[in-house]
């Protein structure tokens, strides 16, 4: 009986996913496995393989410029310095620099010799490549005429970075303003570890899409079901108020996808999610057995730093494809 109610459940989330539209494939961080990642090149090279969504994260510079960075602080394993040599440790907060000091740094390129570059090897390298502004992502798409791509912003912050990041508040308002501005908002997802942004966003811009990551259990656990009061980066939502349940906890939160580490995606909790009406697009599967398999469960999507790899499963399963977008 349980083998056949789980068998049930995977076909009503497949019929589900595909009513809800277009699966959902999204570049992490432009194209991490194949360019440097979170810079333009990474995100053309995503464009011209064709994705759905942008994925890529923010940071703030001393002057208030929104920049594309991961990393609250510059981060030797793909950082050079002026003179071409690689930051012997970690480097400076990138919101206590001006944008104009934040591009003296070249980030093409992986450190030699470093775990992330033994994770990455097909990660194309170059020189010269910056840090680049949200606006100049925005104007790289609008000058490919890629229309029909979305755009997956993080808001980089934690309950204790502190000093390193914009405060929430400040955030927020400023990512607001630069997505208001550039007319984008109805292609524009905000998505954050740490909520806070999220309940902001609700406020001062509900038209923009709001997406809770996750991490439920293990290392770096964001949720942390059962310890007294709610957890520092839910926003003062507590999961144990809602039954343990991730999918609600969401739901309570104002977001309308769960972006769940990919560990934490089971049958159970995505039913639930689609009962609730969220999407679910767990990140980041770069291996071809997890993307075939959460493709089966009927996720509405999924966040790869290979989006070669889940373009070529979703071809094979005949999932329609978004068009790749050359760009020179």
């Amino acid at each position: 009986m349980k083998k056949i109610i789980a068998a049930a459940i995977v076909i009503v989330s497949v019929v589900v996913c595909s009513a809800a539209g277009a699966f959902d494939l999204q570049g992490h961080r432009g194209a991490r496995g194949l360019a440097p990642e979170n810079t333009l090149p990474a995100f053309a090279t995503a464009l011209s393989i064709g994705v759905t969504t942008l994925e890529l994260d923010l940071a703030m510079t001393s002057d208030g410029v929104l920049v594309v960075s991961h990393d609250s602080r510059l981060n030797p394993d793909h950082t050079r310095g002026a003179d071409g040599t690689f930051l012997a440790a970690e480097g400076p907060a990138i919101r206590s620099l001006t944008l104009a000091e934040l591009q003296r740094y070249d980030v093409g390129r992986l450190k030699p010799g470093t775990a992330y570059a033994a994770a990455f090897p097909d990660q194309r390298g170059m020189d010269g490549v910056r840090i680049p502004t949200l606006m100049e992502v925005f104007d790289l798409a609008r000058q490919a005429k890629a229309d029909h791509v979305r755009f997956n912003i993080e808001t980089k912050l934690t309950p204790t970075s502190g000093a390193d990041t914009p405060d929430p508040e400040t955030f927020a308002a400023a990512v607001a303003r630069a997505v208001r501005e550039a007319e984008l908002a109805a292609r524009v997802s905000v998505q954050s570890f740490d909520w806070r942004t999220l309940a902001i966003m609700r406020r001062i811009a509900p038209e923009i899409e709001r997406v809770c990551l996750s991490i439920d259990g293990g290392n770096g656990d964001t949720l942390k079901r059962g310890q007294p009061g709610p957890s520092p980066w839910t926003a003062g939502f507590d999961i144990d108020d809602f039954g343990g349940s991730a999918p609600r906890l969401v739901a309570a939160a104002g977001c309308s996808v769960w972006s769940p580490n990919q560990r934490n995606v089971t049958a159970a909790s995505l039913a639930e999610a689609q009962v609730l009406g969220l999407k679910v697009i767990p990140w980041t599967v770069n291996e071809r057995p997890d993307m075939e398999r959460l493709i089966q469960m009927g996720v509405a999507g999924i966040i790869t730093d290979y989006p070669d790899r889940l373009r070529a499963v979703m071809a094979e399963r005949e999932i329609p494809l978004p068009p790749g977008v050359p760009i020179r």
